[in-house]
């Protein structure tokens, strides 16, 4: 009698002729099964575009790419990179190369990790930020000669800036519509606001597209200044052309092709 109760108790009841109540135990549900969010691009995108500096009509080109998607820290994401350089006439002037990059997760479309690496001139320079949003917080490291590490905290959807281009592809804003987007950038926690415009016609070297106005704005602490996107009002929304006034001069970049 006692075998057939403790075996009882193994499945989770024990027998009514022990005297005591039934129990069972219910079954733990499986978690549900997560989905990629659903976005306007793929692995393979390549985006370049001319780069217009000041006087310079053509002062460097710009590449964006969506590598891959693949496994990464526990999950899936996207490895975009992004890569900048002057021309050789500019390059004689100040000598300078910049690539960003992101680890965007596909389920979450919040950057896992995400880097910085310039040279300008003789200066080298690495910036990596390593995001935890279940911790809301980031670690943040420059690396030049030297190595200066830090914790940020951020937001849980805090977004970093190459990321948060890809996302604003992914939301759809009617003219007049505001947003604010949580950021981690250069060791700094901030909020940029981004307002919809109008649908204009913007001149590439495709021909004519029908774009949306999109304008970034950034705190006064952030040292950013605003930025102007130019989003196509297609599925695709490409960003055809952007737009910054920075201390060394206005910087538009202008779409040359979409691959």
């Amino acid at each position: 009698m006692l075998k057939g109760v403790a075996c009882a108790t193994l499945f989770g009841f024990v027998s009514a002729s022990t005297g005591h109540a039934a129990q069972r135990t219910h079954p733990v549900p499986a978690p549900a099964p997560k989905h990629e969010m659903a976005v306007p691009f793929a692995p393979g995108e390549t985006l370049a575009y001319d780069v217009s500096w000041s006087t310079f009509v053509t002062a460097g080109t710009a590449t964006i790419h969506v590598v891959e998607k693949k496994p990464s820290y526990g999950s899936v994401a996207y490895y975009i990179v992004a890569e900048g350089r002057p021309t050789s006439l500019v390059s004689k002037i100040y000598s300078l190369y910049y690539k960003v990059d992101t680890l965007l997760d596909t389920f979450s479309l919040l950057p896992q990790r995400g880097s910085v690496y310039s040279e300008e001139g003789k200066r080298h320079r690495m910036k990596t930020t390593l995001f935890d949003h279940s911790k809301r917080r980031a670690e943040y490291q420059v690396e030049t000669r030297t190595m200066v590490k830090k914790t940020v905290a951020i937001s849980a959807v805090a977004q970093d800036p190459l990321g948060a281009l890809f996302v604003l592809r992914s939301i759809p804003l009617k003219q007049g519509e505001k947003i604010t987007m949580p950021i981690c950038d250069g060791g700094m926690s901030y909020k940029i606001l981004v307002q919809a415009g109008a649908i204009e016609s913007v001149n590439t070297a495709a021909g004519v597209v029908a774009a949306q106005q999109l304008t970034v704005t950034p705190p006064a602490e952030a040292g950013a200044r605003t930025l102007s996107l130019w989003l196509s009002t297609d599925a695709a929304h490409v960003p055809v052309k952007m737009s910054a006034q920075l201390p060394v001069g206005a910087f538009v970049l202008t779409i040359a092709s979409h691959r």
